[in-house]
């Protein structure tokens, strides 16, 4: 739907999935990729209307009858128009509908195929069913979050679904869609949320093999640390307080008012409880509102903990134009940014099927064809 940005005139099928494939095709949508997202005739209900579900954004979705000739001949027919192509069921279902990587790289042998899954098209875990929390568990990530003395704690879906999974994805579509530029040739992109998810943590894998990793809850990014971690405030609000450099340190005890040298040293782990107690007790002194005022003035590593709601009001993402209105509802504005050709604003998503006769004759098919189709129950 968008013709601006770096990915303009890059063409993408979308076979319609759950989060990680939607993330990431939401990514090359937002740069100006065509993105055609195809959904079953029937698809299942969903809790919220459409028009909420922001990840649907920027691109046309046809309703294809794959279960039928017709509906496969279609999609073949639009692969050889297509760039890349993002699919994510288990392994072996495109094959068997006819789509495979064999068939569509035969018809089209530039097409970038990207396979989205939890555990990879190989190994003894790749038929068994999976949420992004079981592949964050297997890749090690799980187990690094969460305090030491408690069970580990899941981070929404964001390591597994989005972090280690859409955007590997995402990421894989553009180097092949670079290489396949000076090929010739396509190829397939396995993107497994294992694997992402694992790559993730590869930072905190170099500890561990240096003797260096404390464990869970022990790590200064982990929440251990009490110049690294957050805190609650007279009114049951939080702050985040981020001073690991010692000049940041050593300014951050100067605005909550305590002397250093009457402190236990930071550079004990062993008195890390006693000194965030200490600094605990100050922050419990004044609200979060009162904290930002100060703090805000001070060379420090700070930031208030806001919801949803407030950091899309934050002045600085305001400035920045982080967050966007689409259709009166606020949401993530694109991201990253680029200075020559910068993505266009966000449209909002369609529902399944609804732009089909648009979005077929945006792909090259004339208007007794789509009749046809239409006649033929190929596409609803």
């Amino acid at each position: 739907m968008n013709s601006q940005g770096p990915l303009a005139g890059i063409r993408v099928i979308e076979m319609a999935g759950l989060a990680p494939g939607p993330f990431a095709a939401m990514m090359l949508a937002d740069m100006g990729a065509q993105v055609l997202r195809v959904d079953r005739p029937q698809p299942a209900a969903r809790p919220m209307p459409q028009r909420f579900w922001f990840t649907d954004r920027n691109r046309r979705s046809i309703a294809v009858d794959l279960k039928s000739t017709e509906g496969v001949a279609l999609l073949l027919r639009l692969v050889g128009e297509a760039d890349a192509l993002i699919e994510g069921f288990r392994p072996g279902v495109m094959e068997r509908l006819g789509l495979g990587p064999d068939a569509c790289l035969a018809r089209n042998p530039r097409l970038v195929y990207g396979r989205m899954t939890g555990w990879g098209q190989e190994g003894p875990l790749a038929q068994a069913p999976g949420h992004d929390i079981n592949y964050i568990a297997l890749a090690g990530a799980l187990d690094a979050i969460g305090p030491a003395d408690g069970a580990p704690v899941v981070p929404l879906n964001l390591v597994g679904d989005f972090g280690g999974g859409g955007m590997y994805l995402a990421f894989g579509l553009a180097c092949g869609l670079l290489e396949a530029a000076r090929s010739g040739r396509g190829q397939v992109i396995d993107a497994a949320m294992v694997d992402g998810a694992a790559s993730l943590m590869t930072y905190f894998y170099g500890y561990l093999a240096g003797g260096k990793w404390p464990g869970r809850g022990r790590a200064t990014t982990g929440g251990a640390a009490p110049h690294y971690g957050v805190y609650r405030t007279r009114d049951d609000r939080y702050l985040t307080l981020g001073a690991a450099e010692p000049k940041f340190y050593a300014n951050l005890l100067r605005a909550l008012g305590l002397d250093a040298e009457a402190l236990p040293s930071r550079d004990d782990p062993a008195h890390w409880p006693a000194l965030r107690e200490r600094i605990a007790a100050v922050i419990r002194t004044r609200t979060r509102a009162e904290w930002d005022a100060l703090l805000a003035q001070a060379d420090i590593c700070y930031a208030p903990v806001l919801d949803m709601r407030e950091a899309a009001a934050h002045p600085h993402n305001a400035a920045r134009g982080t967050f966007v209105e689409v259709d009166g509802h606020v949401q993530p504005a694109p991201a990253p940014r680029f200075s020559r050709t910068p993505a266009a604003v966000p449209r909002a998503g369609v529902a399944p099927g609804v732009d089909a006769r648009a979005a077929l004759a945006g792909w090259g098919l004339a208007e007794g064809e789509i009749d046809a189709l239409v006649a033929q129950g190929v596409i609803a």
